[in-house]
């Protein structure tokens, strides 16, 4: 199969190329899929996971991606609740070969059914986001109607998905990012918007949430603003930010199936809306990813066209 791979961690994405490699096998309880739309996310080759084992083990050449929709072509030894021909849509394993190929060998639990009216490109893009923002909302966050939430970057990816979610269940969002993400971050349903190179976050006042996909001063600063008993919740590791009488969780996102069916029916009756930034085919995949040019929103490979 054609796969896009990575053997040199210091040479990062301009590493990236387009390699033949052989098709998966499923192991116990796995299916393979044929992949039609892989997601990226432009940090993961600073990850441990991408190069080795769980074992510290060196397993390069590397195929990278961890989000995908496509068609069930194969079942493994014990396989259950998936069927061949079946669409469907998940998150790959983190120590695991990825998405970024024509096929992927990966764990049935970790996939959901894809309805028929979803594109593959649409639920390539949910994975990594929605879960994202479902777990820190709901699972790590504990969101409850009438909180003052600051969803950070919520014109990108994660922070589009924080802001919906955030106002469908009953949160006042205060979405931040750049002067020019503030109108973005409003038509995603922001209730109001902080310009953080020209106005300041504290103007803002106590907050019950903060999710954090900045880190560094910022999330210290987001830390100061958060009100006794709330929670900052980050995806950008372990942080000396900290509610003086509060919560911080450090979470790494894990694949769901109840949660990919709950965040893709809201994509079908319209309360969630997805954050695409741009769409690549699979032959431009190694010049989409290289791109210097800053995106909003998700990076999806067109795989099969």
């Amino acid at each position: 199969m054609h796969a896009i791979i990575v053997t040199d961690e210091a040479a990062g994405r301009a590493g990236m190329k387009l390699s033949e490699r052989p098709e998966p096998q499923p192991a116990i309880n796995d299916v393979v899929v044929q992949i039609h739309a892989s997601g990226f996310v432009g940090t993961e080759l600073t990850w441990p996971s991408t190069w080795t084992d769980r074992l510290t083990r060196n397993r390069t050449p590397t195929i990278p991606g961890h989000e995908l929709a496509g068609v069930v072509t194969a079942l493994g030894y014990g396989t259950t609740g998936l069927a061949v021909g079946q669409r469907v849509f998940g998150l790959a394993d983190w120590y695991r070969d990825g998405t970024l190929a024509e096929y992927v060998a990966i764990e049935a639990r970790n996939l959901a059914p894809l309805p028929d009216d979803i594109d593959f490109t649409v639920g390539a893009s949910l994975p990594i986001s929605g879960l994202t923002a479902w777990q820190g909302l709901m699972v790590h966050g504990r969101l409850r109607a009438g909180q003052r939430v600051i969803a950070h970057g919520a014109a990108g990816a994660v922070g589009s998905m924080v802001t919906q979610l955030g106002r469908e269940f009953g949160a006042y969002v205060i979405g931040t990012g750049r002067a020019s993400d503030r109108q973005m971050a409003l038509d995603f349903g922001a209730n109001e918007f902080v310009d953080l190179d020209n106005e300041t976050l504290e103007d803002v006042g106590p907050v019950d949430l903060v999710f954090d996909v900045i880190g560094g001063e910022i999330g210290k600063r987001s830390a100061r603003l958060i009100r006794g008993g709330g929670t900052l919740v980050s995806v950008v590791g372990p942080s000396e930010a900290r509610p003086s009488d509060g919560a911080a969780i450090d979470f790494v996102v894990e694949a769901d199936r109840a949660q990919l069916t709950e965040i893709v029916q809201r994509v079908r009756d319209g309360r969630l809306r997805t954050n695409i930034g741009t769409v690549a085919p699979f032959n431009d995949a190694v010049a989409a990813l290289n791109t210097t040019k800053r995106i909003n929103g998700k990076t999806i490979i067109r795989v099969r066209p």
